[in-house]
This record gives C-alpha cells, sequence and structure tokens, in this order.
C-alpha cells in the first residue's frame, strides 16, 4: 500500500512539474520576434533579385541577335551612262535592276572585350543586394529595442504584484490586530477604518498590475506571434554589465554596403571610357544580294570585326565621378554621425547605470529603517499609545520604499539591455 501511495504522488509530483509553464527568456522573445516580423520576408525577395540582376548583366556576354526584314519600291533604280550602254551591246548586254526589293536578315554580334563593363554591372548588382540586406538587417534589429519595453514592462508589473500581495498580506495582518485592539478598547472605530481603507487601496492597485501585465502580454504576444497565457513566467535577465566598447551595429555594415555600392558605380564609369571590341556576321536572303547587278534571290553573308570608341563620355565623365564621390562622403558623414550619437547615448546610459547602482545602495538602508520603524509602531499601537492612521503612515512609508527598489532594479536592469542594444555587445 506504500508504494502504491509512493507512485502516486511521484506520479502528482511529475504531472505539476510538467505542467507548470517554462520560464521565456529576453533572448528567445528577440529571435521569435524577429523571425515573426514581416520585414524579414524581404531577404528571400533580395537574393532573388539580386540573383536575376547578375545573371543579366552575364547574358551580356551571350550573343546578341538580331532578326529583320524587309520589302521596298523605289521610283527609279542605277542605270550604266549611254556610252557604257553602246559597249555592252557588243558583249550581249546588261542586267537591269529591279525596283522592287525584298530581304531577311539576322545580325549577330558577339562582345570580345567591352572594358570591363559587365563585371561593372555584375558587381554593381551585388552590392546592391548587399544594400537592400543592410537595411533589412537595420529593420529586424530594431525590433529587439521594442521587445526590451515590453519585457521589461512585464518584470515590473511581475515585481509589483509580488510586493503588493506581500503588502495586502501585512496590512490584513494588521488589519486582525487592530481589530482585536478595539474589542479590547486598546484602539477605536477610525483606526480599524485607517487600516481597511488601505486593504481597498492595494486591491485596487492589484487590478491595475494585472491590467498592466495582461497589456504587455498581448503586446509581446504580437511581437512573437505565439500566444502567451496569464501563467507565462518570464526569465529576469542576468544583470551583468557589458565591459566591451565597441560599437557592432548592422548599420555600421549597411553604410559599408553603401560605400561599396558607389565604387562599383565608379568602375562602371570608368568602363565606359574604354574602347569596345566585338565580333559580327549578318546572314540574309533577298533580292538583290550582295550583287546589286544580279536581280535574283540569293542567301548571303557578311562577317568582321568592329572596334567602337565613345569619345562622347568624356563630356560628363568627370561630372559622374564627382557625384559619386560625394554620394560617398554623404555616407561618410552618416556614418560618423551615427556613432557620435551613440558613443552619447552610451556615455548617458553607463551613468544612468551608475545612479541606480548608488540608488539601490540606499534602498537597502531604507528599507531596513523602514522595517524597524513599522515594527516599532505594531509594539505602539498594541499599547494604545499611536493610532491606527500613525501605524498606516509607517507601513506606506516601507511598501513605498520596497516599490522604489523594485522601480529602481528593473529601471537598471532594462537600461543595461538598452545599452547591450545600443552597442550590439553581449
Amino acid at each position: 500500500m506504500k508504494s502504491v501511495k509512493k507512485w502516486i504522488i511521484l506520479g502528482l509530483s511529475m504531472a505539476k512539474l510538467l505542467s507548470s509553464p517554462a520560464q521565456i527568456t529576453i533572448e528567445t522573445c528577440y529571435q521569435k520576434a524577429q523571425e515573426n516580423y514581416p520585414i524579414i520576408k524581404k531577404y528571400g525577395l533580395i537574393e532573388k533579385t539580386k540573383d536575376f540582376n547578375i545573371s543579366n548583366a552575364e547574358k551580356g556576354n551571350l550573343p546578341q541577335v538580331t532578326v529583320s526584314g524587309n520589302a521596298s519600291y523605289q521610283s527609279d533604280v542605277t542605270h550604266l551612262p549611254s556610252g557604257l550602254s553602246n559597249l555592252a551591246l557588243l558583249g550581249g548586254g546588261i542586267p537591269t535592276m529591279s525596283k522592287d526589293h525584298y530581304g531577311i536578315t539576322v545580325d549577330v554580334n558577339q562582345t570580345i572585350w567591352d572594358g570591363g563593363r559587365i563585371k561593372a554591372q555584375k558587381e554593381i548588382a551585388q552590392m546592391q543586394g548587399n544594400v537592400e540586406r543592410g537595411n533589412t538587417e537595420v529593420g529586424l534589429y530594431g525590433v529587439n529595442q521594442r521587445v526590451n519595453g515590453v519585457f521589461f514592462g512585464i518584470l515590473l508589473a511581475d515585481a509589483e504584484l509580488k510586493q503588493n500581495q506581500l503588502y495586502l498580506e501585512n496590512l490584513e495582518r494588521n488589519f486582525q490586530k487592530v481589530s482585536s485592539y478595539r474589542q479590547n478598547g486598546l484602539a477605536n472605530q477610525g483606526d480599524v477604518d485607517a487600516v481597511e481603507v488601505n486593504i481597498l487601496k492595494a486591491k485596487q492597485n492589484l487590478i491595475q498590475y494585472e491590467t498592466t501585465r495582461k497589456a504587455y502580454l498581448e503586446m509581446l504576444s504580437q511581437l512573437i506571434g505565439e500566444k502567451l497565457n496569464d501563467s507565462v513566467k518570464l526569465e529576469t535577465p542576468s544583470s551583468n554589465q557589458i565591459t566591451a566598447t565597441q560599437i557592432n551595429r548592422p548599420e555600421l555594415k549597411c553604410f559599408d554596403a553603401q560605400i561599396d555600392y558607389y565604387k562599383a558605380l565608379h568602375k562602371e564609369t570608368l568602363s565606359d571610357l574604354l574602347p569596345r571590341l566585338g565580333a559580327y556576321m549578318t546572314g540574309g536572303y533577298g533580292r538583290p544580294a550582295l550583287n546589286m547587278l544580279e536581280d535574283k534571290f540569293k542567301p548571303y553573308y557578311i562577317a568582321g570585326i568592329k572596334l567602337s570608341w565613345n569619345l562622347g563620355t568624356l563630356y560628363t565623365h568627370k561630372n559622374r565621378e564627382q557625384s559619386i564621390e560625394n554620394n560617398i562622403k554623404t555616407v561618410e558623414v552618416d556614418r560618423e554621425t551615427f556613432l557620435f550619437n551613440t558613443r552619447l547615448d552610451m556615455h548617458f546610459k553607463n551613468n544612468q547605470i551608475a545612479k541606480y547602482i548608488q540608488q539601490l545602495k540606499f534602498d537597502e538602508n531604507i528599507i531596513r529603517l523602514r522595517k524597524s520603524i513599522e515594527q516599532i509602531s505594531e509594539g505602539k499601537m498594541a499599547n494604545g499609545t499611536i493610532s491606527g492612521t500613525d501605524l498606516m503612515t509607517d507601513i506606506n512609508a516601507l511598501q513605498q520604499a520596497e516599490q522604489d527598489k523594485i522601480l529602481h532594479e528593473m529601471e537598471m536592469l532594462q537600461t543595461i539591455y538598452d545599452l547591450k542594444y545600443v552597442t550590439n555587445n553581449k
């Protein structure tokens, strides 16, 4: 029988353990929020677009084929001078061209050397994809800051609920004592009412804290794309401060990608200054063919090598280079501004953390003294030397000191994680 009872207890303990809500870490929320954020869908689209653009650039190395046809009628054709016509009579006559002409041609052009233009266009497509990917990473990283605000809002509400419950238990315990003192003539109804009013306020605050927690919990559910019930527990993050001062924000990679993109554009402008070398072939069928004096439908072809050099690009090359250089300088200024503002934010948050550390030291002493004062007041109340209102003043002062400590702890913890967000250091 004892063995059966032992197994029943063990089974109930395991069931309770399995049914207890698992704790969710802030790192898990970061990951799920980024995976749930709609902008993440852009990654696949960016990669596909980049591949299409590179593929299109590479097709510039393939033969370019043009098919064309024509039919025409002209009012006159070429005739030999009359003197040559008379001489031609001795040899049997000269053919006359038709006034209607017909033909179909296939032109094939193959690039042999383009001055590096196709290579530059492929690099431009690659760099443009990197810029778009960098912008997406910046957008995703920004979700972490929103998670911070909601996550620590829930932790603060949890701490306030816990402290409010302790406060309420203390009030109810004193309510029983003061009610007993009233029966013994050491207190009056006003003393009892003073304690009861604070009990009602504590219950009122309970509703406020629960409502705030529920609102934050719904926001977190929306962020991570997962329904969280009211029993979910959030794991309080570590309060270890970061020691690294290096800034590793994704914005910096995005600035680098923009500069690489403009450098790729610069290579394209240089390729425009160089000549092009290509092979060509034209095949056709028509009347007349290459022999204009033979009035017959015949096939024909022409093949050769062509060198072209567009010197007109020299007119705009300097302005294009200057424009690209200005764009690069603009990105560098944006990077410098971003780093400047980020360092200011780092200094501010470090000072805030230092402030909270000092405040928490005072909070501990204040709470210790307030507890001592409250205990003394309870003793005085038992002796009938102070009123219920005086007792409640000391109890509320202790409660306020506890609330201040909770607030400072959560503010410090959130500031630490905001600093980690600012620098992207763990």
